[in-house]
């Protein structure tokens, strides 16, 4: 196999960088829960569609409805930080410009998901107005 590398990849030791298979896996795992947690959301959404505000408010205290809109916005934002990473480090090129993508790619991230649980945990457990 190392006959179809050029002289100049031998030489400075070019391959992979040994790390990329976790990477896939944390986007397969996510994509697979996110196939799950959505079509929950979607029938939540479309039966809660029916009720009032209130209705919706005591539907999200439920135990399970917190818990599974919490793993939802969770496997949201992991997923995206993933693919938004990837799609930085495959096609930005300016090695500072690069640096600064995935490190807002990444704050961006984290700021949404702290956001989204959060206002999850203020409606289900009553806090503020």
């Amino acid at each position: 196999m190392a006959g179809y590398r050029t002289p100049l990849s031998r030489a400075r030791g070019l391959g992979a960088a040994k790390h990329g298979v976790g990477h896939f896996i944390g986007q397969r795992v996510s994509a697979i829960a996110l196939v799950v947690l959505v079509l929950w959301a979607v029938g939540s959404g479309l039966t809660l569609a029916r009720f009032d505000y209130s209705a919706t408010v005591t539907w999200l205290k439920s135990g399970p409805n917190t818990v599974l809109t919490i793993l939802l916005l969770g496997a949201g934002f992991f997923h995206m930080n993933l693919g938004m990473r990837t799609v930085i480090e495959d096609y930005i090129h300016v090695t500072s410009s690069k640096a600064a993508l995935l490190i807002l790619n990444l704050f961006a991230c984290w700021l949404g998901g702290v956001i989204g649980v959060l206002a999850v945990l203020k409606v289900a457990f009553g806090v503020g107005a």
